[in-house]
Order: structure tokens, then sequence, then C-alpha cells
């Protein structure tokens, strides 16, 4: 009887899984809504590295299960013993290492899209010409803009906390710094998660699109977390990523650079 329990418990396993997957959009268990140029490329890769782990999952769960029934009851015959069988080694050793070198090949186009420099876009905004510096530390994000002569690093520097605004369709370009520990900048509904490391300058692109419900309106607000744990505020150094009709960013733009160079007393007034 206890052999039969343990069976359904470790095929109630597999089974839980499968539907737990199938049904995971529906309950509102999968992937946040896709926001970005590359996001769906990001979405592939995960599928086609998912498929061989979940049949791998469901195949190991159904073989211990199978041998739990089958040989778990009392024997009196002797044991067999053996050294292994080499052939059957090379098997299951060549299979996992031509499935990884497959998933290494596929995802090499997308990942050199997204993180290699000499790909990333040379519109209005590049490496060289940045939208923004964003800057974490513990427990913070803080943005900083270029100015009237569009270069950063000049007085005429614009900065922000917390929020990091950008135009809409448009392939966009920021430098990430941290000015203490290892931070890590994720936006999930863009598929974007970049680690920023003490002492470097990495810079960072997407392409971010306004959810359908928010077209009129012209302007989506995302998620933005810390997903590198920094320290006891951790929890809390959350912000948000506001994408905007291009004439939108604009006039939001004027505005911080008229708080910023009137300390906000014009606007109070």
């Amino acid at each position: 009887m206890m052999r039969l329990i343990l069976f359904l418990l470790l095929i109630a396993v597999p089974i839980l899984g499968c539907w737990t997957f199938v049904r995971a959009e529906e309950l509102g268990a999968w992937f946040p809504g896709n926001f970005s140029t590359y996001g769906p490329d990001i979405d592939a890769l995960f599928s086609l590295i998912m498929w061989p782990i979940a049949i791998t999952f469901v195949g190991t769960e159904v073989v211990l299960a199978w041998f739990c029934l089958r040989y778990s009851a009392k024997r009196t015959d002797k044991s067999v013993y053996t050294h292994g069988n080499h052939k059957l080694e090379m098997i299951w050793t060549a299979v996992p290492a031509l499935v990884l070198l497959g998933i290494a090949f596929s995802q090499m186009e997308t990942f050199g899209k997204i993180k290699f420099q000499k790909n990333f876009p040379k519109g209005e905004y590049s490496i060289e010409k940045p939208i923004a510096e964003v800057w974490a530390s513990q427990f913070d994000w803080r943005m900083r803009y270029p100015g009237k002569d569009g270069t950063l690093g000049n007085v005429d520097d614009l900065e922000n906390s917390f929020e990091f605004a950008v135009p809409a369709d448009t392939d966009v370009v920021f430098l990430l710094r941290s000015r203490d520990v290892i931070h890590s900048f994720f936006v999930p509904e863009f598929r974007l998660k970049q680690d920023a490391l003490p002492g470097h300058t990495i810079p960072v692109w997407f392409n971010a699109k306004l959810r359908p419900e928010d077209e009129q309106r012209g302007e989506s607000t995302f998620d933005l977390v810390c997903a590198e744990l920094c320290g006891w505020g951790h929890y809390k150094m959350a912000g948000r990523v506001r994408v905007m009709r291009k004439d939108k960013y604009q006039a939001w733009l004027s505005d911080l650079e008229k708080d910023w160079f009137t300390n906000g007393k014009e606007s109070a007034q």
C-alpha cells in the first residue's frame, strides 16, 4: 500500500508541474506583458530552454516513480553487481552536451544584438550620445540627463530620482553606473536586466512601446526594480520607467529643466 501511495505522489509531481505551465497564463502566473522590441526574442529563448528541461523533468520523474514501485518490494534473490554501461554513459553525456551546444549557438544572435556594443543603435541616442546616466546606489535610482548642450557631465545637466522617462518607439541608449555595490537594473516588461558594477560604466539600450490601453493618453509606466541583493534596504529600491510619446517627453524634459534651475520656486507659484 505504501509503495502505491509513494508512486502516486511521485507521478503527481510532473502532472501538477505540466498543469501549472499549461494554465500559468490563465492563472496570471506567467510573464508580464511584453513592451520592448527585443522582448519576443528573449521569450523565444526562454521557450527554447524550457522545452528540453520540461521533457527531462517529466522523463526523470516518471522513471523515478516506476523504479520506486517496481523495485521497492521485498526480494529474496541475490543482488546483481555491475560496473556500469559505458555505451549508456556516453549517450547520457552526449545528448545533454548536444542540447547545450544547440542552446548556446541559438542565443548568440539575440545576445549579440542586445549586449554587443558594436550592434548598439546609432540614431538619435547612442553610446557616444546617451539619453541619460542611470546611477544605482543603496537604495535608490538617480537619473542624469544632458542639458541644452546635449552632453553629459556639464553644469547644465538635469537630475531626477526614481523615475526614468524615455520617448516611446525610440532606440534609447543610457549609461548604467553604481556608486557603491553591485545592483541590477531590471524592467520585466522590457525583458531587460543588466547588473550595475562599481567602477564600471555599462551602456544599455532598449526600445519601449506603450501599452495598447495607454495609446490615447500617450504614456505608460513600468516598474523598475533592483534584481541584485544589495543590502538591508534592497526591498525598497524600486522606481519606474515612464514611456511617453515624443511630444510629451519633450514637455516633461522642459518641465524638469524649469524645476531644476528654479529650484521649484516658479512651479510653486
